[in-house]
C-alpha cells in the first residue's frame, strides 16, 4: 500500500543528492529528455576538487551545458570525465577533443552496459499518482530496466527520481514504483522542445525514393531529420501504416488524423503506436499525453531484433555517413571521431532483414562539400582506417541517395559495387569506377 509519507521520507535537495556521489562512482542517467537537468549535473560538477575517477554516462544530450563543453571539463580531468553512450551536437565537441570517454553500446544491450557500472542512476520522472507510481514520461528506453537490475545485482547503490510536473505521463511499460527509488528531488523544469525540420530539396528527392518503397499496410520505424519529415510529408494516400519505432515519428498526430497511420495491420499492439522514447515540439508532447494510442516500452522490448522481425512489411529507415563498395555501413562516426552512436540502428536492420516481406532502408547524402570546395564521396571503395562498421555488409539492404535506389542484397561485392556507384555522385562516379577497376577486378573491364 502506497503512502504519501513514504515518498516525502525520500524528498531531499539537489545538493543532498549531488552529495550521495563518492569518488569511483559511475553516475548514470537516462536518454535524451529522460536525463536529469542541468541543475543536477552542475551540482555534481561543483563538487569536482573532493572528487576523484569520478564518470558521468548519458546519452541524446538535448540540453546544453558545461559538461559537455572542453573547455570547463579539461579543468576536470581525473576528478569528473564524461562517457557518453550516444553523441549529438551538444557534447561533440567533448569527443573531438579527446576528453570523452564513449562507451559502445546499442539500444538492446544498454540496460546491461548501463547496470553493470553505475553506481549512482538519476533519471527524470513525473510526480507520483495516487498509487504511489511515478510515469518515465518521454523517456523509457534503459532507465527502468537499468536501475532494476543494478539494484538486483547489488551494483547500483542509489537510484535518484527528478520529479518535473511539468513532464508528460506517457501509457505503456513505462511506470515505476516510489519504493523502487532511493531519493526523490523536486525540480520542476521546462521540457525541450524541438521543431518540425524543413526538408532541403535533396531530402524531398531522396524520401520520393523511399516513398516508392512503402506499401499500404507495412510497419514503418524511422526517426528524427529532414528527410523523415519529407518522407512523412510524402505519405499521403498510403494505408493502414503501423509504427513500431524507437523514437516517436514526427508528424504522427497528423498521419493518424488522416487514417494513414493506423495501426490495424501490426500483429501486435494492434490500433498502438509504439516506441522507447520521444521528442518533438508541443504538439507531439500533448498528443502523446495519457493517449492509449501511444505506448512507450524499453528499447530491449521495442527493439529486439526478434520482436521486430515478427512484424510483416517491417520498413527501417536511418542516416548513414558511408557505405563501402561491400555494403558496410558507417553511421556512427569517421575514423577515430565519434559522432554519434549506434542506437537502435543495428536492431532494427536485423529486423526488417528477416521480417518477411521487410526492408532495411540506408539513407545518404551522395557527397558532401569540402572547405576546399572539393567533393567527398559518401560511397567509399574501404571505409577509412579506423571508422566504426554499424551495420555489417551481411545485413545491408537497400542504399538511397537523390540520385536513386541501390538494392544490395542479393548481390555479390562487385555487384554492390556497381550499384552503389550508380547512386553515387555523377562527379564522383568516373573514379570510383576507376579505383573498383584498379583495386578489386583488374581483370575485368
Amino acid at each position: 500500500m502506497y503512502l504519501e509519507k513514504d515518498y516525502q521520507k525520500k524528498l531531499i535537495s539537489i545538493g543532498e543528492a549531488a552529495q550521495q556521489v563518492q569518488s569511483g562512482d559511475v553516475v548514470a542517467t537516462g536518454l535524451a529528455i529522460g536525463a536529469c537537468s542541468m541543475d543536477m549535473y552542475d551540482a555534481v560538477l561543483d563538487r569536482h576538487e573532493e572528487l576523484r575517477d569520478v564518470k558521468i554516462f548519458d546519452t541524446v544530450q538535448v540540453r546544453p551545458g558545461k559538461i559537455y563543453d572542453p573547455d570547463f571539463m579539461r579543468n576536470l580531468d581525473g576528478h569528473i570525465n564524461f562517457m557518453p553512450g550516444f553523441a549529438i551536437a551538444t557534447p561533440r565537441k567533448m569527443g573531438s577533443s579527446k576528453l570523452a570517454d564513449f562507451y559502445p553500446v546499442k539500444a538492446t544491450d544498454l540496460h546491461d552496459k548501463v547496470a553493470s557500472k553505475t553506481d549512482i542512476y538519476i533519471a527524470m520522472v513525473t510526480p507520483p499518482n495516487q498509487f504511489g507510481y511515478v510515469n518515465l514520461g518521454l523517456t523509457n528506453f534503459y532507465t527502468m530496466e537499468a536501475i532494476r537490475q543494478g539494484k538486483e545485482t547489488g551494483k547500483l547503490r542509489i537510484a535518484i527520481g527528478e520529479v518535473n510536473d511539468q513532464m508528460p505521463v506517457v501509457f505503456g511499460n513505462n511506470w515505476m514504483h516510489v519504493s523502487e527509488f532511493d531519493y526523490f528531488v523536486e525540480n520542476s523544469t521546462q521540457i525541450p522542445n524541438f521543431g518540425r525540420g524543413e526538408p532541403t530539396e535533396r531530402d524531398k528527392t531522396i524520401a520520393q525514393y523511399v516513398l516508392e518503397l512503402i506499401n499500404d499496410g507495412d510497419t514503418i520505424q524511422m526517426g528524427i531529420g529532414g528527410i523523415p519529415e519529407a518522407v512523412v510529408a510524402g505519405l499521403t494516400g498510403k494505408h493502414d501504416l503501423g509504427v513500431l519505432t524507437e523514437m516517436f515519428p514526427g508528424g504522427l498526430p497528423d498521419l493518424v488524423e488522416k487514417e494513414i497511420v493506423t495501426n490495424a495491420r501490426k500483429p501486435f499492439h494492434k490500433g498502438v503506436t509504439i516506441a522507447t522514447f520521444g521528442m518533438g515540439d508541443q504538439s507531439m508532447y500533448d498528443y502523446i499525453c495519457e493517449n492509449p494510442a501511444c505506448e512507450l516500452h524499453p528499447a530491449s522490448y521495442t527493439n529486439n531484433p526478434v520482436f521486430v522481425a515478427q512484424h510483416p512489411n517491417m520498413v527501417a529507415l536511418n542516416m548513414a555517413l558511408m557505405v563501402d563498395y561491400s555494403g558496410q555501413i558507417a553511421s556512427e562516426g569517421l575514423q577515430h571521431n565519434q559522432i554519434s552512436g549506434t542506437g537502435g540502428q543495428l536492431d532494427f536492420a536485423i529486423g526488417a532483414f528477416w521480417s518477411k516481406g521487410g526492408k532495411g532502408i540506408t539513407l545518404i547524402n551522395a557527397a558532401r562539400n569540402l572547405s576546399n570546395g572539393s567533393l567527398s564521396s559518401a560511397i567509399v571503395p574501404e571505409l577509412p582506417l579506423g571508422t566504426p562498421v554499424t551495420v555489417p555488409r551481411t545485413y545491408a539492404d537497400y542504399v538511397i541517395s537523390e540520385y536513386g535506389i541501390a538494392s544490395l542484397r542479393y548481390k555479390t561485392r562487385r555487384e554492390r559495387a556497381n550499384e552503389l556507384i550508380s547512386i553515387a555522385h555523377p562527379d564522383l562516379r568516373g573514379e570510383l569506377k576507376a579505383s573498383l577497376k584498379k583495386n578489386f577486378y583488374p581483370q575485368w573491364a
